[in-house]
């Protein structure tokens, strides 16, 4: 970052983990681990093999309460490193302490997997039976929703195999992933930058600067092909045996399940996406292309500014007070929520070397609070960003009281307060927008972020689709691996975007491919559902606030379909995606006559 682009940012807020721990070397990291490796050998020797009998006389619930307490305590240690790790992924005292804890917890798990295995053997009726006691109808969502794994789990020798060589297979190759990515330099200028600050120059203004900073990525992006592509091949194989031996059909369906989605539900979303191609990115690149004088704009001035966009550097300050004072427009309590991150701590913004690129919303554990990481350029989508991220902490800060068993949300709806705050943030600001040119830039800026989270993240699924199926005859080289990655993305993006040497690389920084296979989906089934969502606000803002915060203080406690019911909405029903579709079109649209 320059120094003049520093000072204009103001003072970035680093956050404060001691409200987890006070440091790696504190003696009360020591003792939780000592702990909780004591509570999982008592809680496997008080009741392994014994839940049949639980059921009668009302003591299954005490079960369940000590696992989830085990299970806070647990998740507290692993969201403490992880967050350390991602502070800096380069610090090796950092990343040995990630690992070992990793390692750690994965054997206190080890004496806790057989819980839900054996909840999953218990008869249906006595299970139903056994609910009935009001302390564990309490849990009913978890228990129903452990159940559904049923079907696909596995006896418990295998399990614990699976469970126990998952540091050294899936675990193993996902760190090698981010310290692989941590480590890359790109030259750009002379100098030697990481990924974050040269995805950046891809947005620059000089056409020439972003030139640049597309053929450093792929220089560096081809010089580690071999890396990438292994991991990407290894990996696949993975998901692959152990969907074969749970029984999977289809690449996605563990994705699905995990999600409590329907496949048919995502097939429904993503042909719906996959047939707007030509009405949304097609579109809208073409346009832009024809902003720029141009025929067919070069795959890296895809996310350039409008020739005519204003760019200045965005306070930090500012960006604070532009999304505290959306979220308090909608709500005075959602802004409330929102700048406990500011007060207290929460919030990790600079970029650093090292430090994890992109950015996130952890929600630790509900006996403490989430984290935010970002890394904040300044941008105005770097505003949109803390709006999104701000989004996910506030919905998980409401979702909390649910316990560790029931706050995380599924997929499904995770993605709904982010793309929620995002678009209250979007709306304040354009609202404030009184410059036809600003006006423009920001309703471009806000069809490109749509665009590249519904059609981009559905021709990200696509990718994924294509290299696992054919994964299953055989390894993919890397030249194949780039080969499917043009196809799908000439598809998705159109005959206005010119993908040029080099760009068959990029398919190798995505972190989603590697740490959350088929996730992508979740950002288009949330931006599709937000819109449809903003929709019934904007038409019948009369105790919406109160049902949208119904549904974030839910978390993963009732189905998303059941929650959406209030609004009227219907996620099977194919017209649902339409709706989200048919405000993006309307954007572009708009652009058209400006």
């Amino acid at each position: 970052m320059h120094v003049s682009n520093a000072a204009a940012l103001g003072s970035l807020p680093e956050w404060n983990l001691a409200d987890l721990y006070p440091g790696l070397d504190a003696p009360e990291v020591a003792a939780d681990l000592a702990l909780a490796d004591e509570r999982a050998r008592a809680f496997e020797a008080a009741y392994k093999g014994k839940l049949p009998e639980l059921t009668t006389g009302g003591r299954l619930v005490d079960a369940v309460a000590d696992y989830e307490s085990i299970d806070d305590l647990t998740g507290r240690l692993a969201a403490y490193a992880s967050l350390v790790y991602a502070t800096d992924t380069t610090d090796p005292k950092g990343a040995k302490f990630y690992g070992d804890v990793q390692e750690k917890l994965t054997a206190v798990w080890s004496h806790l997997l057989f819980f839900n295995l054996e909840l999953n053997r218990l008869d249906d009726d006595a299970v139903e039976a056994a609910l009935a006691e009001p302390r564990l109808a309490h849990y009913r969502p978890f228990i129903e929703d452990t159940r559904k794994e049923k079907p696909y789990q596995l006896e418990d020798r295998v399990e614990q195999l699976f469970h126990e060589k998952s540091m050294t297979a899936r675990g193993g190759w996902n760190r090698l992933f981010d310290e692989t990515m941590a480590s890359l330099r790109f030259e750009v200028d002379g100098k030697e930058l990481t990924l974050e600050p040269t995805l950046n120059q891809l947005q620059d203004a000089d056409g020439e600067a972003r030139h640049r900073a597309a053929d450093a990525l792929a220089k560096t992006f081809k010089a580690n092909l071999r890396t990438f592509a292994l991991i990407t091949n290894v990996l696949a194989k993975d998901k692959e045996i152990s969907d074969r031996w749970r029984g999977f059909e289809d690449v996605a369906d563990s994705r699905h399940l995990a999600n409590r989605v329907e496949r048919e539900v995502v097939d429904a979303l993503v042909s719906a996406v996959r047939a707007a191609y030509p009405r949304l990115s097609h579109r809208y690149y073409r346009l832009k292309a024809k902003w720029f004088g141009l025929d067919a704009l070069n795959h890296w001035d895809r996310n350039a500014p409008l020739p005519s966009a204003p760019t200045r550097v965005i306070p930090w300050d500012e960006a604070r007070d532009t999304v505290l004072g959306a979220y308090g427009g909608f709500s005075p309590k959602m802004a409330e929520i929102a700048g406990r991150f500011f007060d207290k701590g929460w919030i990790d913004a600079p970029t650093r070397p090292g430090k994890a690129p992109g950015a996130f919303a952890h929600p630790t554990v509900p006996s403490a609070h989430p984290y935010v990481l970002l890394n904040y350029l300044g941008r105005p989508r770097d505003v949109m960003t803390l709006a999104h991220e701000l989004g996910h902490g506030v919905h998980q800060v409401l979702a909390a009281p649910n316990g560790a068993l029931m706050a995380p949300t599924p997929l499904t709806l995770a993605e709904t307060a982010s793309v929620f705050g995002e678009m209250l943030t979007f709306r304040a600001l354009l609202d404030r927008a009184t410059d036809p040119a600003q006006r423009k830039a920001m309703l471009a800026g806000k069809v490109e972020d749509m665009i590249n989270t519904v059609v981009r993240q559905i021709a990200f699924y696509t990718f994924e689709r294509k290299v696992h199926e054919e994964r299953r005859k055989g390894e993919l080289t890397a030249e194949r691996l780039g080969a499917i990655w043009l196809e799908v993305q000439t598809e998705s993006l159109g005959p206005a975007i010119r993908l040029g040497e080099g760009y068959e690389t990029f398919w190798t920084y995505i972190p989603h491919f590697i740490h959350s296979p088929f996730y992508v989906y979740a950002y288009a089934f949330g931006d599709c559902l937000v819109n449809s969502l903003y929709a019934v606000y904007e038409n019948a803002s009369d105790g919406f606030v109160e049902r949208y915060f119904a549904l974030l203080s839910a978390g993963g406690s009732r189905p998303y379909p059941e929650l959406l019911a209030p609004f009227g909405l219907d996620a099977r029903d194919p017209a649902f995606w339409q709706t989200g579709l048919g405000l993006i079109e309307r954007m572009i649209a708009e652009l058209e006559t400006l």
